[in-house]
């Protein structure tokens, strides 16, 4: 379910809630009921939560990948310049591209590294503005809580106003 639905049926049990006899800020509402919803947000939430851990968790395991490939090419390129080493042209040809096999392989890598942590935040930002979206929404609803008592005050009173 989510977190929305949820939020609106509290709406709805608070708006069809019955006022206690002789008081104006008092309503009677299924407390089962408003614990149950209570308890699905509850379940909901964590799961946001949950999703931005596994993507942290994914980042350290895209670095870790992408600095052993790193590794093994820079391995690589330095086992095939010894074995090139024949005479002083292949030799400088061999370390000049050994040099540029490492600065490739610390390139890719640093692209790599670069895409995994656009795309993490990319993520992070997503669940962030979901975050935001969810606690404005139950802000509105702690607000509209608040206000019901204030509204059937001033509804009383109009009501006895107009009876006088």
């Amino acid at each position: 379910m989510i977190i929305d639905d949820i939020l609106d049926m509290m709406d709805d049990l608070l708006d069809n809630a019955q006022s206690v006899p002789f008081s104006v800020k008092k309503s009677i509402i299924d407390g089962d009921q408003m614990r149950d919803y209570i308890n699905e947000i509850r379940l909901n939430l964590p799961q946001e939560i949950k999703q931005a851990k596994l993507i942290v968790r994914d980042r350290q395991s895209i670095i870790s990948d992408a600095n052993k490939e790193a590794d093994t090419i820079i391995r690589r390129s330095e086992e095939r310049a010894k074995v090139i080493v024949s005479n002083d042209e292949i030799t400088k040809a061999a370390k000049a591209r050994a040099v540029e096999i490492t600065n490739q392989a610390q390139a890719k890598a640093k692209e790599i590294k670069n895409a995994a942590n656009k795309y993490i935040d990319d993520v992070l930002v997503k669940t962030e503005e979901c975050l935001q979206l969810n606690l404005a929404d139950v802000r509105k609803t702690r607000q509209a809580i608040r206000t019901i008592p204030t509204q059937q005050a001033q509804a009383q009173a109009q009501q006895g106003q107009q009876r006088k």
